[in-house]
């Protein structure tokens, strides 16, 4: 009995020991494998149509292109005699198969590898088109030179054939099996026009480089509609927004002071008025946590509500920068109809923000029906959601005093009085608005008065 427990123990010990070693392999293996798909892989291209031609020149690191056999020299370093067949393979496994090109509607063909060159990292031919076309179809690195696979870089030509050089052109770069991050900074050159740079990440999906009205009017309904949808904070303020509200017309009155406000700021940054420093976008995030905790806390305090309009106008001045930080990055789709981008944008932001009050303020007229008393209610929501404003309120607070006070000097007044004076302006204009339609509305209440008494004698 006593050899069978030795037996049984010792059993488990190897079993254990065992287990223990293959764990430790595994640990000292993750690396190794960690490596192989490269963190952060920034590709260079350029696109141009050229009679009856596309040409497309992509750079990318070679430590990217996995799974190709290439040829080595003693030491690991690359055989540059017979590395074509190699470079080849790259670039038709890695991306000519997952770059799609369109010339109007109409899918291209794949793109045709042309000619390859491996470039050391230090190589700065990609800055022009026409540098990067030379380095290209030019001399390749000399044999005798010590590279490393992971060291270099491939540059590669393709062509596609199209029908005219003046069509209109689309991309879809799914490059995103390249790294974990994938940067794509892409230059277009048409026939005719200015050249036009673009910057995405991963898949962007369908790219125009030239886009219609109607495209980027599309393109930017859609950013505006599901950014406001993606955007906590913004969700926040309105629902502290409209709680106190059961009637139509100063419900319409609070949102729509609130669209004017965030419309101006949206817009007057996309055509760079606001403070291009670097302090300003945590700035504006902070007040945005501001606002919703100074909602949260007149909801608490119960102040009068028939002013709210001119609190939804002040802080709707500030969560218009925070929308114009998020469309910054979209107006390069924008293409040559900025006007109509930024419209479509708002159209955009406003659609969400109808969608989330149709569901809303129904919501809120169950919730306080059947479940809570209206006050209590009030009370309840503010405190929960005040509670994660100073939360954000702090963090942002935060991350804003790590930048030094800024300096103000004539300009900078200057500008600041052009905008108060601007604000000034607006707020004016919808007092003036706002008291026409309630005076409107007063008359409106006055005349169903009687008939009310009327028809219960």
């Amino acid at each position: 009995m006593l050899d069978a427990v030795k037996t049984l123990v010792n059993s488990r010990i190897r079993r254990v020991g065992v287990a223990s070693v293959a764990a430790l392999i595994l640990v000292l293996a993750l690396p190794v494998f960690a490596h192989d798909i490269p963190s952060d892989v920034t590709v260079n291209a350029f696109v141009k149509p050229e009679g009856e031609r596309l040409r497309l020149l992509v750079r990318v690191p070679l430590r990217a292109m996995r799974e190709v056999d290439v040829p080595r020299r003693s030491g690991g370093f690359l055989d540059l005699a017979r590395v074509d067949a190699a470079l080849h393979n790259a670039a038709t496994l890695w991306l000519s198969g997952n770059i799609e090109l369109y010339e109007g509607d109409a899918r291209l063909a794949s793109p045709r590898v042309v000619e390859t060159r491996v470039s050391l990292e230090s190589d700065l031919s990609f800055r022009s088109y026409d540098a990067a076309l030379a380095h290209i179809t030019g001399p390749r690195l000399p044999n005798s030179m010590q590279l490393l696979w992971e060291q270099g870089l491939l540059d590669v030509l393709f062509e596609v054939p199209i029908r005219s050089e003046r069509s209109e052109f689309s991309i879809r770069p799914k490059l995103d099996r390249l790294g974990l991050k994938v940067r794509v900074a892409l230059r277009f050159l048409p026939a005719e026009g200015e050249a036009r740079a673009f910057e995405f990440h991963a898949d962007p999906g369908l790219v125009r480089l030239d886009p219609r009205w109607h495209h980027a009017a599309l393109r930017f309904v859609a950013s505006g509609f599901f950014h406001i949808l993606e955007g906590a904070d913004h969700l926040l303020f309105l629902l502290l927004l409209v709680i106190p509200f059961r009637r139509l017309v100063p419900l319409i009155m609070v949102v729509t002071s609130f669209t004017v406000a965030h419309s101006v700021t949206l817009i007057a940054s996309a055509y760079d008025l606001a403070p291009g420093a670097l302090w300003f976008p945590p700035l504006i995030e902070t007040l945005i946590a501001v606002s919703i905790l100074y909602m949260a806390i007149e909801n608490v305090l119960g102040s009068n509500v028939r002013r709210r309009w001119m609190i939804a106008f002040a802080f709707g001045l500030v969560h218009g920068f925070g929308f114009s930080f998020a469309l910054r990055e979209q107006l390069q789709f924008a293409g040559s109809h900025l006007l109509t981008s930024l419209l479509s944008f708002n159209i955009g932001v406003e659609l969400g923000q109808v969608l989330v009050l149709l569901v809303l303020v129904p919501l809120l007229v169950l919730l306080f029906r059947f479940v809570v008393a209206e006050r209590v209610g009030t009370i309840i929501l503010s405190v929960l959601v005040g509670h994660t404003a100073w939360h954000w309120m702090m963090e942002r607070g935060e991350r804003l005093g790590r930048f030094p006070w800024p300096e103000f000097g004539a300009a900078q007044l200057a500008s600041a009085t052009r905008w108060l004076m601007l604000i000034l302006i607006l707020a004016a204009l919808l007092w003036l608005a706002f008291g026409v339609l309630q005076r409107r509305n007063s008359r409106l209440e006055a005349r169903r008065k009687p008939d009310a008494d009327s028809s219960t004698s």
